[in-house]
């Protein structure tokens, strides 16, 4: 292997191992109430949504697998946190979305997580190196690094 690819799984183990580090931090806080992080990943996931999607469309932003997904859905629905509604452009598929009490429960743990967010990684990071790691991280995702707009499979 070159020094060059030594160095890119160097950082690709860096990246995965602060991920964890970083992830495991927030589990442990009670920022969720009684949602899962991954059951919020779906709020957050259908918040920055300008309409609602088909779970196929949400399966591609989030990191569950299809069934898992589809019964995490049916949860959320159960809950009246999502709402299934009929497409218009196909009369057998469904579209989901959030309901107003989806959305202030996204927006009221949204608010405490970004504030959690934002210590742990201002402990960690100096005012430069977190411009560097948004451009690196924003360019690895696909997107442009000066806005974050996804490149390649932009939610709708």
């Amino acid at each position: 292997m070159t020094d060059r690819g030594r160095l890119a799984n160097h950082a690709w183990e860096g990246l995965l191992s602060a991920h964890a580090r970083m992830m495991k931090q927030f589990a442990d806080t009670d920022v969720w109430q009684d949602l899962s992080m991954r059951e919020y990943d779906v709020l957050y996931t259908l918040s920055k949504c300008t309409g609602p999607l088909r779970i196929g469309e949400l399966h591609r932003h989030v990191l569950l697998s299809q069934p898992a997904l589809s019964r995490m859905v049916d949860r959320l629905v159960d809950r009246g946190l999502i709402e299934r509604s009929a497409d218009p452009a196909d009369g057998r598929g469904v579209r989901l979305s959030l309901t107003d009490a989806g959305r202030d429960r996204q927006r009221g743990i949204g608010r405490r997580h970004a504030a959690q967010v934002a210590r742990a990684v201002t402990a960690e990071l100096s005012r430069d190196e977190l411009r560097q790691l948004a451009a690196i991280c924003w360019k690895l995702a696909g997107a442009d690094p000066s806005t974050g707009d996804d490149k390649e499979a932009p939610l709708p």
